[in-house]
């Protein structure tokens, strides 16, 4: 199975009522636990890279070449994209075009709609030439991605007629609408506009995308499924998995240095933790 974009699979599990996981790629271990987990589930599967994470890594051509290799060597044959998570510019989204990622989200969501519109349509006319798939955000993820930290409340929550402009006038794959999630742990519960997601939803058509996706309750990812979201990112939950597992190994033996001795097992948690989402997601068996 090659890598391919998120167009297909998307736009399948908004039809059918379930959503595909994006799952990011943090280092090697999370590329094995990711691929295990989508195999065993016959899920299809989104590995997300962000810019911080490919430059940790060494450069998208190396987040490309480690993920075939994996499937490769796993003979997987379920549907996997790679995708470029939050580029901040055209150049970036080329960048990660060229190296091989088969979908590349364009965050202009900072700037001004016009100039938001007119650097997503520059990507979507370079991505669709490729066979690449395109997602675009409006309002602002609260929290924390990479570098950029939001918390203004008010930018949580795109318009909906803008929703509808940028989709419109852009031609992307698939949208992510600010409707209150965050990037990290919550503080307090989530607060998302169903109300405003279901309004984007019949105004744009396209598979919509939830950031955020740790720490929302199981009922409010079904109502959001319900109003046409067919991708969900979850990081920060696998990253607090594995850190907490590499704690309790390290304390009952203190005396380890070997990294597989307290890798390995924090891998295995992350498998548990992506087949858990997979399988809350609907997108178990789906392949």
């Amino acid at each position: 199975m090659t890598l391919v974009s998120m167009k297909e699979m998307l736009e399948k599990a908004k039809a059918n009522g379930y959503a595909v996981g994006q799952f990011n790629l943090n280092n090697l271990e999370y590329g094995q636990a990711i691929l295990q987990a989508a195999e065993e589930e016959k899920s299809p599967v989104i590995i997300g890279v962000s810019e911080g994470a490919a430059r940790y890594m060494g450069g998208y051509k190396v987040a490309v070449a480690m993920i075939k290799s994996l499937m490769e060597e796993y003979g997987t044959t379920v549907p996997v994209a790679i995708h470029l998570d939050h580029g901040s510019s055209f150049q970036e989204c080329a960048k990660a075009i060229h190296a091989g990622f088969t979908s590349v989200m364009i965050d202009a969501s900072a700037q001004p709609l016009e100039d938001n519109i007119a650097v997503t349509k520059k990507v979507v006319e370079l991505a669709h030439l490729h066979g690449v798939s395109v997602e675009a955000e409006l309002g602002r993820v609260g929290g924390q991605e990479d570098d950029l930290i939001v918390e203004d409340a008010e930018a949580m929550y795109a318009i909906p007629s803008e929703c509808e402009q940028l989709v419109r006038e852009t031609g992307v794959d698939c949208f992510a609408p600010a409707l209150g999630s965050v990037h990290g742990p919550y503080k307090g519960e989530p607060n998302l506009g169903f109300d405003r997601m279901e309004e984007v939803m019949h105004l744009t058509g396209v598979p919509l995308v939830l950031h955020g996706g740790t720490g929302i309750p199981t009922k409010d990812i079904e109502r959001a499924i319900s109003l046409g979201t067919a991708k969900i990112n979850v990081n920060t939950e696998n990253q607090i998995a594995q850190a907490n597992k590499v704690r309790e190994v390290l304390a009952e033996k203190p005396e380890l240095y070997d990294p597989r001795k307290y890798l390995g097992p924090s891998r295995d948690v992350i498998k548990e933790t992506v087949i858990g989402k997979m399988r809350e997601f609907g997108s178990s068996n789906k392949a």
